[in-house]
């Protein structure tokens, strides 16, 4: 697994007259595809020894799920493909959009009557939701063709100038967009209020306004939503503040003791695990001079001490790995591996009041993971692996493969999706 070369399959525009890029584009596409036959023979096998896999199999061989669609690749676009893979596979979310009724947009003349309407951006032609709901819809139709995401991605051009082109992005990055603009426009005119005032309410976010962030509440903040409470203590005076935030998802630090130890079976001292990220993430932690704390009783900014908690929990923790950092001029990639719990990962710790939660409302199972093979943020190539029905799939753009746990945990994870588990799922804890 280490040593698989992965690379997005661009869709060149400007060829020569006599073909030549697409006569290389198509001797590299032979090649990779027979470097995947013996792989293929393999899971062939896996498949025909169990009696419930063999209903996945596909005529001519293939191994690819009958339930499953790959994303077509068009240009560098495998960060947004990893990331609506993985979200497809979140069913309380992908459900909402599933169910929701087609919309009509107004085009030309025509002006059909609108169920919800954009409000992220002032194009009336263009919505976010709806194309993102048309996508989910194709990606578990069974259809053995992939399907081109170019309808949504048109649309990200037109309200999110940060992804416009084919240069690779940060997947994290477009997550954090993608989910913001879903979550602005399932707002749509919320009572009339607009989009400037919505957000000046927002600056003044308490713990009573659950995770409403940006106004309303959407099944965005609903699922994803959390609340982090940041407490922060002068060290002269002893003044302690509390301000509470919410939450779309947790950016941990791999703590540096670990930053040298890049794979799963290296005994160069012991493993990075999750726990070892959320810890440092929640331990206190003491301010240093370029951070001074403006304490209002001492009246000026005093050297502090800062912890976090998380106040509420979401019904899916979406927890991202900080992989690349900059040094001097340069965006280096932290290639350590992270060891990450399938299942019952007990986020009970992080709490400000564990005595107020049930004995399973804190336990978490994976449900996606997305990982960036390469050594920079503007270059490699994104995947993803996802459970469906419980069997594991890994996503690679267009092609869609059944996997194992086995793999799945061998992965070195930049985001994970754990999920909440339901009451008497009798899965045992981790």
């Amino acid at each position: 697994e280490e040593n698989t070369v992965y690379r997005c399959d661009d869709f060149v525009v400007n060829d020569t007259k006599l073909g030549l890029v697409q006569k290389v584009r198509e001797h590299l596409q032979n090649l990779e595809n027979s470097a995947f036959t013996s792989d293929r023979h393999r899971k062939r096998k896996l498949l025909e020894n169990s009696s419930m896999n063999s209903k996945l199999l596909k005529v001519n061989g293939s191994t690819t799920a009958l339930c499953a669609t790959g994303l077509r690749n068009l240009g560098n676009t495998c960060f947004m493909n990893a990331i609506l893979q993985s979200l497809s596979n979140i069913q309380q979310f992908c459900c909402y959009f599933k169910e929701l009724p087609a919309v009509e947009l107004r085009n030309g003349k025509t002006a059909g009557r609108r169920t919800y309407h954009t409000r992220s951006q002032g194009d009336n032609n263009v919505s976010l939701v709806e194309e993102f709901r048309k996508t989910l819809c194709a990606l578990w139709q069974g259809s053995q063709t992939a399907f081109s995401p170019e309808s949504l991605f048109y649309v990200v051009w037109k309200i999110m100038p940060n992804f416009r082109g084919y240069q690779q992005q940060d997947a994290h990055e477009f997550m954090r967009y993608l989910l913001d603009h879903l979550h602005l426009e399932l707002q749509g005119g919320f009572n009339g209020v607009s989009r400037s005032v919505i957000l000046q309410e927002n600056s003044s976010l308490t713990a009573s306004s659950k995770c409403c962030i940006n106004g309303a509440s959407t099944v965005v903040t609903a699922i994803f939503g959390g609340i982090l409470q940041n407490e922060v203590n002068c060290l002269i005076c002893g003044t302690e503040s509390r301000k509470f935030d919410p939450f779309l998802d947790l950016s941990l630090d791999i703590p540096s003791q670990f930053r040298n130890k890049r794979t799963k079976n290296q005994e160069n001292g012991p493993m990075c695990t999750l726990r070892d990220c959320l810890r440092s993430f929640t331990d206190l932690e003491e301010l240093d001079e370029t951070e001074l704390y403006m304490c209002h009783k001492c009246k000026k900014k005093q050297k502090s001490t800062k912890k976090f908690w998380i106040q509420k929990l979401p019904k899916v923790l979406c927890l991202h790995l900080k992989r690349f950092h900059w040094t001097a001029y340069l965006r280096n990639k932290v290639d350590t591996y992270v060891e990450f719990p399938l299942r019952g990962l007990d986020m009970k710790c992080y709490l400000l009041e564990p005595e107020n939660s049930g004995p399973e409302s804190c336990l978490y199972d994976l449900a996606a993971v997305v990982v960036h093979h390469g050594s920079g943020v503007g270059s490699g190539h994104y995947t993803a692996y996802a459970a469906h029905e419980g069997r594991w799939f890994h996503f690679n753009d267009s092609t869609v493969t059944l996997t194992d746990e086995e793999t799945v945990v061998k992965a070195k994870a930049y985001i994970l999706f754990y999920v909440e588990r339901q009451a008497k799922s009798g899965s045992d804890k981790l």
